[in-house]
């Protein structure tokens, strides 16, 4: 039988580099589901999933109106699960008070200007932005609970 030195790292099981596919879903929890659907759907324009483009396992959830599900133009899914007495530890948006930062959604360069109208047509309150960088332009604002979402688009 064949020892290892005391100081020998053993090498455990990893996934191989490509092995995953693609971000299937993201998944929130929302404190007001009409708003929040409203916000996805109808200002970000989102198409959301009804009838049999939901997934089985959440028909029941989507039809008492505790999730609702939207598609991204490249096949994510984002699922807004209700959470009405859901309350962020500071109410002020800027203290960051979970560990992810924002969602992004991509633009094209030449559509921006557009996005950026619908937003303040809207009243929604813009946090940063825009901003031009080498890597392209971005805004960011809040969604009604205050999760930060941008818009961004590469340089044109």
């Amino acid at each position: 039988m064949t020892s290892l030195p005391a100081n020998a790292a053993v090498s455990a099981p990893t996934l191989a580099v490509g092995q995953l596919r693609r971000v299937h879903h993201i998944a929130l929890n929302v404190k007001d589901m009409a708003a929040s659907r409203q916000f996805y759907g109808g200002l970000l324009g989102l198409r959301e999933l009804t009838g049999d483009q939901v997934d089985d396992t959440l028909k029941d959830l989507v039809a008492t109106g505790k999730v609702a599900n939207f598609v991204t133009p490249d096949g994510l899914i984002l699922d807004l699960f209700a959470a009405p007495d859901l309350e962020p530890p500071d109410p002020d948006p800027e203290q960051s008070f979970t560990r992810a930062y924002h969602l992004a959604f991509d633009i094209d360069p030449t559509q921006f200007d557009q996005a950026l109208e619908a937003l303040q047509q809207n009243d929604i309150a813009i946090a940063h932005g825009p901003v031009s960088r080498p890597t392209g332009r971005g805004v960011y604002f809040y969604d009604p609970d205050g999760f930060m979402v941008e818009i961004r688009c590469d340089p044109s």
